[in-house]
């Protein structure tokens, strides 16, 4: 399907304009980046970078496209001509999904002419803000969670789109598997889940559709006790499971306090290796809470495909530097209060110590950033001339997270708001 219509309707207007004046092949340079860590977070997630290059590949004004801007007069007929024979034909760098970012990050940079990099701005400011701010409290909710797994399951609470796209960035954050199936085929992610309230509900009693789920899924199977009285549940599991009982599943109630009997229950019947999960409306806030409590995993719903009350990264996507009428490049930037952005076409490092812990976020203007001998480079490319350079998997992406949080400095994993772990270091 083409993505060229994901977009907004003064883009093409722009573009209109231009083509008309002669402005439309400037060269120039537009970047996307956070001007703050919304919500007081020390540190932002990237995520949705491959969903952007993805879009690219398929934003294509076909005929049907053509046909709607004509019939609805969006852009007048030499206009359309023109977006008919369209394809990107410029250079993307940025940060790789994994990464971290702090405000000022220049988190893609687009080298196009006008004509070219405006009409992209929606596409990819649509894709960037909602998955980096899934993987962003995604993150949050791993770390607080240590070693216990994090199960995405929060598909029924968003649209089904920004579903398979949030279990996406959950992935990359570490989360270990998604109930969506569409993630599953379309992104190779793990799934998993076993059964609903619905379905002991539907049975004469509980212990009957503990008994149907086992014969259907195993022994292995997690059977969810709360549906009635926990701890009958519990014991009804314990005598249709067995020792072998993969899992119980908690849904209600104060989770720690349960947890505990719980695993008494567990224990004493000689059911050691039976694992707890628990859901309910959890948050990196409960997690935290839990971590005292004997949990074998949390599955997340509702807060995780909403941001966790951060529901979008507040990235914007601006024009930097154009081509003068001379040839050569001049920076521009955006002057009105409080949305003061920085000229120039940038390019970043992380300054790390001797130790290898981030103490800067060095952003070069027009220059390349010093590199004093500890640092790390963050930008790579990943379009040049138009096609599509890098090809960059989940675990890839995965991996580059662990790596880039261990970095940061110990402040950093604190939930509560404030500054941003390091701060941003323009040079130039």
């Amino acid at each position: 399907m083409s993505t060229a219509l994901l977009t907004d309707h003064y883009e093409l207007t722009m573009l209109q304009a231009t083509l008309a004046d002669g402005t439309a092949e400037r060269r120039c340079v537009f970047e996307v980046f956070g001007r703050r860590l919304n919500g007081g977070r020390r540190f932002g997630v990237v995520a949705g970078t491959g969903r952007v290059l993805d879009a690219l590949e398929t934003f294509r004004f076909g005929d049907e496209e053509i046909d709607f801007l004509r019939r609805t007069r969006v852009v007048d007929d030499a206009t359309c001509d023109w977006l008919a024979d369209y394809r990107f034909g410029g250079d993307v760098w940025g940060y790789p999904e994994g990464e971290l970012w702090f405000p000022g990050s220049p988190i893609l940079r687009v080298d196009a002419s006008f004509a070219e990099g405006v009409i992209l701005e929606t596409v990819i400011l649509s894709i960037l803000n909602h998955d980096s701010a899934i993987a962003s409290a995604a993150a949050r909710m791993t770390m607080a969670a240590g070693d216990r797994p994090c199960i995405e399951m929060g598909s029924r609470r968003t649209h089904e789109e920004s579903a398979v796209a949030a279990a996406r960035a959950a992935y990359i954050a570490g989360f270990a598997a998604t109930s969506n199936l569409e993630a599953g085929r379309r992104y190779g992610i793990p799934t998993t889940g076993t059964a609903a309230h619905s379905f002991t509900l539907l049975h004469d009693d509980e212990r009957q559709a503990f008994e149907s789920q086992v014969q259907a899924l195993g022994r292995g199977t997690t059977l969810l006790v709360d549906t009635y009285d926990i701890t009958q549940g519990v014991a009804n599991a314990i005598d249709v499971g067995g020792a072998e009982l993969g899992a119980v599943r908690l849904d209600s109630g104060d989770l720690a306090d349960v947890a505990r009997a719980t695993r008494a229950q567990l224990d004493a019947a000689g059911n050691t290796d039976t694992k707890i999960t628990v859901t309910s409306d959890l948050d990196e806030y409960a997690i935290a809470a839990l971590a005292a409590a004997p949990v074998d995993g949390y599955g997340v719903g509702t807060s995780l495909v909403t941001g966790s009350g951060v529901p979008t990264s507040g990235f914007v996507y601006k024009l930097v530097a154009r081509e003068a009428a001379d040839g050569s490049m001049v920076a521009v930037a955006k002057k009105s209060k409080d949305k003061v952005s920085v000229g120039g076409r940038k390019t970043a490092l992380r300054r790390l110590t001797a130790r290898g812990v981030a103490e800067a976020e060095v952003v070069g203007i027009d220059v390349r950033p010093r590199d004093d001998g500890d640092d790390r480079e963050l930008m790579v490319p990943l379009v040049e001339a138009g096609d599509r350079v890098d090809f960059s998997t989940l675990d890839d992406a995965r991996a580059r997270l662990r790596a880039s949080l261990r970095e940061l400095p110990a402040a950093a994993r604190r939930l509560s708001a404030g500054d941003p772990a390091i701060p941003t270091v323009y040079e130039g």
